[in-house]
């Protein structure tokens, strides 16, 4: 039975290999799991008789391949694995990709060809997802063909809809003759709050652009091939934020950055400071370090938390609120010259 459970292992941890490259020499396969060349022809015998297209490659260091079958074969998954396929195939419905009853019926396909044990552990997780916004989905086919232009290093031609464009009646987009579609070399693909995004270098415009995927409507043939350009900073997450927060340089930054004294408790104030910094200073007060796209901005996001505000920091900030101040004063005046209104 411990010989038995031995070689089933050893096949996991061998379909694990041949699935993380793409060539792997016999004698490092060997190596890797401790048998000699002769098991290891064996345990491939094994892959083959269970439906892996394994292909044995001739050369000095002769050795074998996972090749792509027509029909999938049949799943190994350990414990984690099954939990994590449960999970991501749950989460998938809040993705925005569109794939959310794809996903389901994934989910019910693995789950019938799973042991009894594996398919208790993947029945006990149950994952409840709540939208946080009204993020539109968006069409697979269009994060296929981005992802193999990507992968392909070639130029993408596409219309880009308006922030106004009703994409759910006009599914298709823009298509006005006239208007000549977008060129961009293409780089990632991001998700962000429910968002797809294709961060890419737009060539008309000589500099990084990021687009709404929901809003792309892709054109066809692709353009020529292109060497791909270092991305500014060269963190991806780093720049996209950035991106998001307005942020004039490379960095994860916000273009302006304050600190205040606030009125209230650290408690009350930490759980919606997001990324901003809360020290506390007493039982009853606390200073918050917080970050917006411009100083009015951020004036208003302090003025939310309802209560007294000193100690402001930077002089910026300080006139900041004297512009909202005088902002608001008008609209208080405005809505006092129409009662009822509308």
């Amino acid at each position: 039975m411990s010989d038995r459970n031995g070689t089933s292992s050893r096949l996991l941890t061998l379909l694990s290999l041949l699935q993380a490259r793409r060539d792997w020499p016999g004698s490092t396969l060997a190596e890797r799991l401790d048998v000699s060349p002769r098991t290891v022809r064996r345990d491939v015998d094994r892959l083959r008789e269970l439906g892996y297209p394994v292909q044995a490659f001739k050369g000095p260091d002769g050795g074998y391949r996972l090749d792509a079958g027509a029909d999938l074969p049949p799943l190994l998954f350990d414990d984690d694995q099954a939990v994590a396929l449960a999970v991501a195939l749950q989460l998938a419905t809040a993705s925005g990709a569109g794939i959310g009853e794809a996903a389901a019926r994934a989910l019910t396909t693995v789950r019938q060809v799973m042991p009894a044990r594996l398919r208790h552990r993947v029945d006990a997780v149950q994952v409840t997802t709540v939208p946080g916004g009204a993020a539109p989905e968006v069409d697979p086919a269009v994060l296929v063909a981005l992802t193999a232009a990507i992968r392909a290093r070639e130029v993408v031609r596409f219309d880009y809809a308006s922030a106004d464009h009703d994409s759910a009646a006009d599914p298709e987009g823009p298509r006005d003759a006239l208007v000549p579609p977008r060129r961009a070399e293409p780089h990632h693909l991001v998700t962000r709050s429910g968002r797809w995004y294709l961060v890419a270098f737009d060539l008309e415009r000589a500099d990084w652009r990021t687009f709404r995927c929901d809003r792309i409507t892709p054109r066809t043939p692709t353009g020529p091939r292109f060497t791909p350009r270092e991305l500014p900073g060269g963190d991806l997450a780093a720049f996209v934020n950035g991106v998001f927060k307005g942020s004039t340089s490379d960095a994860d930054s916000w273009p302006c950055t304050g600190t205040v004294e606030l009125g209230l408790p650290a408690s009350r104030v930490a759980p919606f400071a997001h990324d901003g910094v809360v020290e506390p200073l007493g039982p009853d007060r606390c200073r918050l370090t917080l970050g917006a796209w411009s100083w009015v901005g951020l004036a208003a996001a302090v003025a939310r938390y309802d209560t007294d505000v000193d100690a402001v920091s930077p002089a910026a900030l300080a006139e900041a609120f004297g512009t909202l101040s005088d902002r608001c004063a008008r609209a208080a005046v405005a809505g006092a010259d129409r009662p009822g209104w509308p």
